[in-house]
Parts: structure tokens; sequence; C-alpha cells
């Protein structure tokens, strides 16, 4: 599982500081989550393949969290694309969006699915053999959700060697791998755990932007691997942080605490602070594994 950051600031980009965007690399899917301005930029400097994106998540329509996907729509069209794109995001985004082709006469010359949300329950919006996405309903100025990314269970790994040793034919090696004992002539019976190997636990990634802080959603995201959570301030602006319904960086810490996850990525940084340390460093008073997501750096889970 590989997370790359494409941009983790607030608000307005900078020179070296991108609005939201990110992309998730888990089960050979690459799916993009926000597409603030630049995104297109990032995904060039960080040498990503445009073609491999086929499913698009945004959070909410706040300008700085999807402004860059008309561009980056128009771009896929530019480039001959013929694969389909989906696009998961808040009622609206489908309207916003085709507007913007509509008046450009820029009809997307493959097929573009919007799938727009409403639900402020934790909702299934995407799912195939070996990943699950699950929204995460948060509380922010307008109606938002964050993402829950899950890998389903892998099938068990062949134990050659008892498999060799008890001389079973390969036409049984996937009944094998998916659970289940074998009789042999003899009649005798070798249970599934002396032929196979436990396989790798499956792994998961929460992405939580833009939230005040917000304990319900604890137990959407309890025990994940990774959580990504907003910290666009510092505890000394705490009060602008709820008035503008932002979390701190103790706040994230504060979750990821409580949701006993197993790695803290912080993000949405407003850039009046001379340092991203200063957010580790505060996060970590709560929480002892922190990092920090910074543009264009990726980490490997």
């Amino acid at each position: 599982m590989q997370l790359t950051i494409l941009g983790c600031h607030a608000a307005t980009p900078r020179t070296l500081a991108n609005p939201t965007s990110q992309t998730l690399e888990i089960k050979n899917h690459l799916f993009l989550i926000d597409c603030g301005e630049g995104t297109q930029v990032q995904l060039r400097k960080s040498k990503l393949k445009f073609s491999r994106i086929k499913h698009i998540f945004i959070s909410h329509l706040h300008g700085d969290h999807f402004f860059g996907l008309p561009g980056l729509i128009s771009t896929f069209r530019l480039l001959g694309r013929e694969t389909e794109l989906h696009v998961y995001g808040p009622k609206g985004i489908k309207e916003a969006i085709t507007m913007l082709l509509k008046l450009g006469d820029s009809w997307t010359n493959y097929p573009l699915y919007f799938h727009e949300l409403t639900s402020k329950e934790p909702e299934l919006v995407f799912e195939d053999v070996k990943v699950a996405v699950t929204t995460i309903p948060l509380n922010h100025r307008i109606y938002t959700n964050g993402f829950l990314f899950q890998e389903k269970e892998a099938e068990r790994k062949l134990n050659i060697q008892a498999v060799e040793e008890h001389k079973i034919d390969k036409c049984y090696f996937q009944k094998i791998k998916n659970g289940k004992d074998i009789e042999l002539e003899n009649g005798l019976v070798i249970s599934n755990e002396e032929l196979t190997f436990n396989p790798p636990k499956p792994k998961s990634y929460a992405f939580c932007s833009d939230t005040v802080f917000e304990p319900k959603i604890v137990p959407y995201i309890t025990n994940v691997d990774v959580l990504y959570h907003e910290a666009t301030f510092l505890e000394s602006e705490a009060g602008l942080a709820k008035k503008t319904k932002h979390s701190t960086a103790k706040e994230a810490a504060a979750i990821a605490k409580s949701a006993n996850v197993g790695t803290l990525v912080l993000g949405h940084y407003s850039t009046r602070y001379k340092s991203l340390d200063l957010f580790k460093q505060e996060a970590e008073e709560i929480f002892p594994k922190v990092e920090l997501g910074e543009d264009g750096k990726s980490f490997e889970f």
C-alpha cells in the first residue's frame, strides 16, 4: 500500500504549497483522493501514470479540494483516453463539471460516470474482489465525507512442501487456497491449516479532511493501519479551528489514539506557520507514531 501526497496544504496554492490531493496505490488500484489545483503537475512530478487513475474520490466542494478536477478530466480527453472514469463526490459535482464541459464544447471522448453522495451515514461506494471503499461522514462547513479504503482478505498461500508430501493433484490447489480441507483417496482428510499458510493481514487506510474535531468518527476508523487526518491549526489557534470547523494537530492525535490506528499522517496545514515540525511535535505529545504529509512525499505501508 503506497500513499503519495500530491498536495497537503489548506486554502490557496503557494509556490511550494499545493492544496489537497493524494493517490493511494492499493491492490493494483491507483485511487485519486481529492483534486485541488496543481494536481496534474504534481502527478507529473511524481511520475504517476494518468491512465492508471480510474476512480476519483472528492471529499467536498470547497475549491482547494476539487478545482483541479475539470482540468484533469480535460487532459484525459486530450491524451486520447478511452477507459471509463468514475468520480465519487457530493451532490452537485456532476453539475459543476458538466457545465464547464458544455460551455467549452469539450465533452469527453471516454465514458465519464458521476456517483453523487448525499448520505450522512457510512456508505459503501466502491467494491471489487480486492478492495472496498466506504464513506466516513465528517463535520465541516458543508457536506463532507472522508473515505475508508480496505483490502479484502487474500486467498490462503499453499504450503508446497505439505501438498507434495500428500501427493495432492494440482486440480485441488485453488480449492485449498479458498480454505477447504482435502479428502485423499484413502479417506484421510487433510486440514487446510496443514496445507496452507495464513495470507498477509489486509491493510486499511482512512482519509479524513476537512473536519472539526469529531469523536463520532472513531468507530468507523478503529484499528486502521493508516489514518490521514487534517491538522489545519496548532492548539494555539484552537478557537479558530472550532470556528472554521477544522482540527488542530493535537485533536488529530486524539482521534488517532482513540481509534487505535497504526500510523497518523497529518496534513491540510495552514501556511501561517513557519515550520511543519510544529505540527508533528504537538501531535506526538498525544500519539507516538506520527508522520508529516508533505507535497511530493510517498509512504510505503
